[in-house]
């Protein structure tokens, strides 16, 4: 797998030859006790068969091979070859460590890339030009593309299908949650009448909350503040909590203020202006006293799960809400 002796113009010392293919070293790689050469290509094909040395029987492995000597490797630089299309026409003598440059841009390498000049613009192998069909290689390159975009779209789908079942897993972790909170209502509560259950009480509490809040109309969405600070979000939670919002949701509620717990169709700006005009479809609920709103689910169920959160989410803005 070396390089042919014929082909280099000067004399080669027989330290350069691979004790396999008995040509010039190429790549070369030497055993780490003997210190034996082979090019890279014959040495591993070796060790396929059995792991010694080839000239001493020594155990060698193909881990144990290691680069020859900088010496070695420029004595092989220094020599002179002729180039591999000779036969093409090519009359080139290089420096060894120059061939691949050379073989890159040689004008006689019948393996050089072109482009057809006969309309697809396509780069093929020189020596194949004569039979390529425009025609045909772009059909093959559509097929390809077809392929590639078939196996993408499976991808996604089976990724879609993987989130879909991650979100019914969260929103079951979400109810039972709940369903939690609302057993173990904190004693401050009043005591619930004894022909009422504590599920029932839970989401009358919300709607009664619902009911004492005023509708609210957004007429300006882009000034919606998606990352409010703590600030902001310590005002608004005291207005939640003064309006009578329901303590099991309202650490909840405040939490998804902030755009990193926004469903898919909220969660970037990009998303926010393509979807601006679903919002109007939103049912809002003032918080009072402030451009604030709470939007919740149980309202909101005509939206879909892309554009709500359980139990609901608080949107804030710096101007138009009426």
């Amino acid at each position: 797998m070396g390089y042919d002796t014929a082909r280099f113009t000067c004399s080669v010392d027989e330290e350069l030859l691979c004790a396999i293919c008995k040509s010039v070293l190429e790549d070369p790689l030497q055993a780490p006790a003997c210190e034996h050469a082979f090019c890279a290509g014959c040495i591993h094909e070796w060790l396929r068969h059995q792991q010694i040395c080839p000239v001493d029987r020594r155990g060698l492995t193909p881990h144990e091979l290691k680069q020859v000597p900088r010496i070695l490797k420029n004595l092989l630089s220094k020599l002179t070859v002729k180039c591999e299309n000779e036969r093409h026409g090519c009359d080139g003598v290089v420096r060894l460590d120059q061939l691949h440059s050379h073989l890159s841009q040689c004008e006689h390498n019948p393996k050089r890339p072109v482009q057809c000049n006969q309309g697809c613009g396509l780069v093929v192998p020189f020596d194949e030009l004569s039979q390529h069909n425009c025609v045909r290689e772009l059909n093959n390159l559509i097929q390809n593309q077809n392929f590639k975009q078939e196996q993408l779209q499976a991808q996604i789908d089976e990724q879609r299908q993987q989130l879909n079942e991650q979100k019914r897993e969260i929103q079951a972790l979400k109810e039972m949650i709940r369903t939690m909170r609302v057993i173990n209502l904190p004693q401050a509560l009043p005591l619930l009448p004894s022909n009422l259950s504590q599920p029932d009480h839970y989401v009358n509490e919300i709607h009664q909350w619902l009911r004492g809040l005023q509708s609210a109309r957004v007429t300006r969405w882009g000034g919606m503040i998606s990352t409010p600070d703590a600030v902001l979000q310590a005002v608004i939670r005291r207005a939640l909590a003064d309006s009578g919002c329901p303590p099991t949701i309202l650490n909840e509620l405040m939490e998804n203020a902030h755009e990193r717990r926004w469903p898919p169709g909220l969660s970037t700006l990009e998303t926010r202006q393509l979807n601006r005009r679903r919002y109007e479809q939103y049912v809002c609920r003032r918080i009072p006293g402030k451009q604030a709103v709470v939007i919740m689910a149980c309202e909101n169920e005509h939206m879909g799960e892309s554009m709500t959160l359980d139990p609901g989410l608080v949107m804030i803005f710096a101007h138009g809400i009426e």
